[in-house]
Order: structure tokens, then C-alpha cells, then sequence
């Protein structure tokens, strides 16, 4: 029968061999400063309420009065996948359901497949908490501008060739942006 020294004695050594607090915890996401919204100079000539996304340097502007805009740091399309042009905002959703294109599957099957029949809205969902669907000569272009579950991506171009944002920002931008606005991908 063990004594209780052993059993404190083999507790402890079970401890200390266990990886400490710090090694489990995961590093926590700090987007770029450059990347939060913020309200700047824009010189155009756009009606406020319109878009306009600049994906080389990773930002979405929402045109507001007086040669202002709310600027906002977004992920895109990977090289070759990205929606160029302008289209308009035709619907809108709160946590969207998402599905993939049948390019995506296509070009990515073993990753797509299995969300061939689609994927309920909510925090595992790649549309994150809102989207807004991009329609072109009144036909859905299948592009979006939407929140993300991978923060991370803001800043890049990875996607499918969605815009993303954080979740937050795509909220704001969401209640700021009425149906019908013009969005211009440059």
C-alpha cells in the first residue's frame, strides 16, 4: 500500500513533468495597427455609401461626405481568384449560410467536398458573422465581402477570392452600407 509521501511525491514529479501555463496557451491574434478602421482623406469624386477595395494593399474604403472614408484592413483573393471591377450590394446577411462554388471544389475537392451541401451560419462558418453578395449585371458573381474565422488573414491574399474582415469591422461596415451600393474592386 502506498503511503501518502508517495502519493504527494508521485503527484508532484506528474506536475512538474506537465508543460507549464505558457506553453499550453496559444498566442493570441494582434491585428496590425494599419489594419484597424479609422476615418481618412480619400480625394474622389464617389457618392458616399460607395466601395472601393484596393487589394494590393489589403484595404476596403467605405466612402463617406466631405473627401472621406472609413478605411478598413481586409484579406483577399489569392493571385488569379480575386473579383475585379464593379458590381452592386443586392442582399445582405446576418450570419450567413456558406457554401462552396463548384470551383472550389473543383480545385480543392478533399478540403471542399464535405460542404458540398453547405454550412450554417455561425463562429465555424467561413462567411463569418456578415456578408455582403456582390451582384453583376444582376447575376450573383458568387463574391462577397464578409467576416472571417481566421483573423489572421487579414493583410493577405489567401482566400478564394472573397474579401474578408474581421468580424467586428464587417459588422459596422454592414450597418453602414445600404442595398444597392456600388462596390469598385481596383
Amino acid at each position: 500500500m502506498l503511503s501518502r509521501r508517495q502519493i504527494i511525491a508521485g503527484s508532484l514529479a506528474t506536475l512538474a513533468a506537465l508543460p507549464t501555463t505558457h506553453a499550453l496557451a496559444k498566442k493570441k491574434f494582434v491585428l496590425p495597427r494599419k489594419f484597424k478602421p479609422r476615418r481618412v482623406n480619400y480625394r474622389n469624386d464617389l457618392k458616399p455609401g460607395t466601395i472601393v477595395v484596393d487589394p494590393a494593399n489589403h484595404f476596403l474604403y467605405f466612402i463617406e461626405n466631405n473627401r472621406k472614408a472609413r478605411r478598413y484592413g481586409v484579406g483577399v483573393g489569392r493571385a488569379g481568384l480575386a473579383f475585379k471591377g464593379s458590381a452592386i450590394i443586392k442582399r445582405k446577411a446576418e450570419w450567413p449560410r456558406w457554401t462552396p462554388t463548384q470551383n472550389m471544389i473543383r480545385r480543392e475537392p478533399k478540403k471542399y467536398t464535405k460542404y458540398a451541401g453547405g454550412l450554417a451560419g455561425g463562429v465555424n462558418n467561413p462567411l463569418g458573422a456578415r456578408a455582403l453578395y456582390l451582384y453583376k449585371n444582376g447575376r450573383d458573381t458568387h463574391f462577397r465581402i464578409h467576416g472571417t474565422n481566421q483573423p489572421s488573414s487579414i493583410g493577405q491574399s489567401v482566400s478564394s477570392g472573397c474579401i474578408r474582415m474581421i468580424n467586428a469591422h464587417v459588422e459596422d461596415l454592414y450597418n453602414r452600407v445600404p442595398l444597392g451600393a456600388r462596390v469598385i474592386v481596383i
